[in-house]
């Protein structure tokens, strides 16, 4: 597996509505592990669309292991030109400091938004052109993940998921070694 599309929850999903949010520490950590689980596996690209929540901050975890593993590379392939748009200025902000940091960065849709269907069109493109997914997923909660799981499993990809119970049980493990 050479390319990896990371994805999961936007932030308003998980009840997260800052950068600063104490959970944002424990699924960075467990992104980390298992990045560097799929890169020792041989994969080299991470790719995600830049949407708000796990897939900025899986930005934020490749950028801090090529540190360590200086031949990876970060794609972003935007839904749409401008998707940052309508956000708040910190956001747009750190987006664009994240951005910064990609080794590939294009919009899918070469406007603005317009409808949906650039939505699907970017998970259809997205599972398409990579490996596989890493993707934080509960079962019992669908939302924007989902989408491209359903598109995964159609064109038959391997699909990583990290559950919030691996991310709690990181947490308490890191706490008890304390």
């Amino acid at each position: 597996m050479n390319a990896v599309l990371v994805t999961g929850y936007k932030m308003h999903e998980l009840g997260v509505f800052n950068e600063s949010h104490e959970g944002i520490k424990w699924i960075k950590f467990v992104l980390k592990k298992r990045m560097i689980a799929l890169i020792e596996e041989g994969a080299t690209w991470f790719i995600t669309s830049g949407q708000l929540g796990v897939e900025q901050w899986a930005m934020d975890v490749v950028d801090e292991l090529k540190e360590i593993y200086t031949h990876i590379q970060l794609g972003l392939l935007t839904p749409f030109e401008e998707q940052e748009s309508k956000w708040n200025e910190r956001l747009k902000e750190l987006y664009h400091e994240r951005v910064s940091k990609a080794d590939f960065v294009d919009s899918i849709s070469k406007r603005p938004y317009e409808n949906p269907m650039q939505l699907k069109v970017k998970n259809d493109f997205l599972v398409q052109k990579t490996d596989g997914l890493l993707v934080l997923f509960d079962e019992e909660k669908e939302g924007s993940p989902l989408f491209y799981i359903k598109v995964a499993r159609s064109m038959d990809k391997p699909i990583f998921i990290i559950s919030p119970e691996e991310i709690e049980e990181a947490r308490r493990e890191a706490l008890d070694d304390f």
